[in-house]
């Protein structure tokens, strides 16, 4: 069996504690010095590994705990990005591809609830600015372009569910879907996607002509 490293062990003492752990709770698992396991801890702390919490005391100097922070405890094995795509399989078989589609499009219906509320503005160039921002915070990483004519692109670097999407085209369906929802004057391409094998997903927001007056 391979060693652990000294990071290693510190990232499993504070994994197996349900509570922030002074450096002394710390160090009754190392026979190294304190200084050491300090500097290690501390480059866990610029690495967003652990977090460093200040104890305040009625009397002295406050003292200092860590633990564990999401990116720490994300690091260990998880099946985040295969368990839901094993899920729907389990569902399609059991119930059928009309349960999957029913369930994705209760998906969608929610994320559309979600951002409409979310939305502040009533103007659409700053309503699509708020989604582009509102999409970045879940972690699309997305760029928005806005064009002459009413004409805006919307540019995601990251698919955070394109493990979902590779394997049920409906999840990119519904999500055009629920564009046009939000925004009903405008229509909505997309011309790349991440799960066709494109860097990016590219959506084109252009704005619907007037309809023309009858004579």
């Amino acid at each position: 069996m391979q060693r652990k490293s000294t990071k290693q062990k510190l990232m499993d003492v504070l994994k197996k504690e349900e509570k922030a752990l002074t450096l002394e709770a710390i160090m009754t698992h190392f026979t190294i010095s304190d200084a050491a396991v300090r500097k290690h801890l501390h480059e866990l702390e610029n690495q967003s590994i652990v977090r460093r919490n200040a104890v305040k005391q009625k009397l002295g100097r406050p003292f200092f705990t860590y633990e564990l922070t999401k990116r720490g405890h994300g690091m260990y094995p998880n099946q985040y990005e295969h368990l839901p795509v094993e899920l729907l399989q389990d569902l399609e078989e059991l119930q059928g591809s009309q349960a999957v589609d029913a369930l994705l499009k209760k998906r969608m219906e929610r994320e559309k609830d979600f951002y409409d509320k979310a939305m502040t503005a009533h103007e659409e160039a700053g309503r699509i600015a708020e989604i582009a921002e509102l999409l970045s915070e879940k972690g699309y990483m997305v760029e928005l372009e806005t064009r002459h004519g009413g004409e805006y692109i919307m540019k995601n670097f990251h698919c955070p569910i394109a493990n979902l999407a590779v394997n049920y085209q409906q999840v990119c369906h519904n999500e055009q879907e629920m564009y046009a929802a939000l925004f009903p004057d405008f229509d909505i391409v997309s011309h790349q996607c991440i799960t066709d094998g494109d860097s990016q997903c590219k959506w084109i927001f252009k704005k619907k002509a007037a309809p023309q007056l009858m004579p």
